[in-house]
């Protein structure tokens, strides 16, 4: 795998990672009790969206670290998951 793949590799599981976390621990402005006039009263009434960065980072540099291990290694190869979407 050559610099280029292992970034599209990280960058693929970065962003499926954010859309993973970025719900969790979400309140409602309808939850909280305070609605700001003209928004949906769904929206979240705080979003931390630096502590979800820096979240998504390290879960999705771990998964990152793992799966390139995987493919390095040989256990799973480019070819095989080539061969998987072929049928």
């Amino acid at each position: 795998m050559n610099l280029f793949s292992a970034f599209v590799v990280w960058l693929i599981i970065w962003w499926l990672t954010l859309f993973l976390i970025l719900p969790i621990g979400i309140r409602g402005q309808a939850e909280e009790g305070e609605i700001v006039e003209g928004s949906e009263p769904g929206a979240p009434h705080r979003l931390d969206i630096k502590r979800k960065f820096i979240q998504t980072t390290i879960i999705g540099t771990i998964i990152w670290v793992l799966v390139c291990a995987l493919i390095m290694s040989g256990i799973i190869s480019w070819e095989m998951l080539g061969n998987l979407f072929k049928r």
